[in-house]
């Protein structure tokens, strides 16, 4: 039984990382139309969609807390618990980057000739980049010290 629900809870993880790359998707989506929007940018517009992204990364991020205590404390799976806490860091760290990046292309498209700008948007996309690397490590990881269970 011990092994069924941590399949199950693994499946939902899966899900949620599903559901955290389709907001990641809407908030790009969003944040492109709110730079077509330059030069009378629609600022309210893009403050209720970041609202809407917040409060989902917030949603999925409880639920992945929950299972990363019922691996720890109900399955005696602190090893994969402890993927789940590395894997809430670098999400919130890629979280982070997004909306930094986000600012630096506004400022970026606001002033093309600061050349400052366009450096910290290569920079910013460089960090991106690696962070997200590191969620594939961690999944991949996971997976890994999951197989076990199967």
């Amino acid at each position: 039984m011990t092994g069924e629900a941590v399949k199950a809870l693994l499946r939902r993880l899966q899900a949620l990382q599903g559901e955290r790359a389709e907001a990641y998707r809407l908030f790009e989506e969003g944040h492109r139309a709110y730079l077509s929007s330059a030069p009378h940018y629609d600022f309210p517009r893009y403050r209720q969609l970041v609202h809407e992204i917040t409060l989902a990364f917030s949603g999925i991020s409880r639920e992945v807390l929950r299972i990363a205590g019922r691996l720890r404390d109900e399955l005696a799976r602190p090893d994969l618990a402890q993927h789940l806490a590395r894997l809430q860091e670098r999400e919130q760290e890629k979280l982070q980057l997004t909306a930094q990046l986000q600012l630096a292309q506004q400022q970026a498209q606001d002033q093309p000739d600061v050349d400052a700008h366009q450096q910290e948007v290569r920079e910013l996309k460089h960090k991106l980049i690696k962070t997200i690397e590191a969620i594939n490590e961690i999944l991949q990881d996971l997976k890994y010290d999951s197989e076990e269970v199967e």
